[in-house]
């Protein structure tokens, strides 16, 4: 199944409970937020506290997205915070077997994410204990980049090496994604596709959603 996670760091917070209605009243039932510590990549974002009042406003799968150092330790208290997907990168990750195993013991679906200069083949070893993949699209820091289109054969890699494997995977891309990216990245094998500025730097979130929806083939 295909799904359009908007990417929380892209919305006005002044008005965060309307925004996340209007997703919602648009069919969208998957929220992307990305945590990032100044560290592992260069700006900062949110802590557990917000993860927290998002899960009391969103009803649907809360997607965090580890882009932090050390990420084992702060495991734990995004889940307790709601978390239903907690991913981290290879990149910051000593022992990924390890985290992975610590995401899926407290009971959230572990992913594991890769840079766009990093290779895939890092995921040979741990591509069935996981549940999601996420591909980044851009250098992770910032929203608002342009996509990168070298990274699809990669989508297209894991995607396949999945299917040998027999096992059932989420693919998500993150970074540039919009009505104009969405079809090749889809077609590349990826089922999410997380967008910020294209969902909510728009006039209307729910035109910006049907818009990519349109693009992929989906009914809108």
């Amino acid at each position: 199944m295909i799904h359009i996670a908007p990417s929380v760091l892209a919305a006005d917070f002044s008005m965060l409970r309307e925004q996340l209605s209007e997703l919602q009243r648009a069919g969208i039932n998957w929220l992307h937020v990305d945590i990032m510590d100044g560290h592992f990549v260069p700006n900062l974002t949110f802590g557990p506290k917000i993860v927290k009042t998002l899960r009391k406003l969103w009803l649907g799968t809360l997607d965090v997205h580890l882009m932090v150092e050390e990420p084992d330790f702060l495991i734990p208290d995004f889940r307790e915070a709601g978390a239903d997907i907690i991913t981290v990168h290879v990149e910051a990750v000593r022992h990924l077997h390890r985290t992975v195993q610590l995401v899926k013991k407290l009971g959230a679906k572990a992913g594991v994410s890769l840079n766009p200069a990093t290779p895939e083949v890092l995921l040979q070893e741990i591509l069935s204990d996981v549940d999601v993949v996420l591909v980044m699209s851009v250098n992770p820091g910032f929203g608002g980049q342009k996509f990168i289109p070298d990274v699809l054969p990669k989508i297209r890699r894991i995607r396949k090496s999945a299917d040998q494997l027999a096992h059932e995977i989420d693919i998500e891309v993150d970074g540039g994604v919009n009505a104009e990216t969405a079809k090749s990245i889809v077609e590349s094998g990826a089922n999410v596709l997380i967008a910020g500025t294209a969902i909510f730097g728009g006039k209307n979130i729910s035109a910006s959603f049907n818009a990519i929806r349109k693009n992929i083939g989906l009914s809108v």
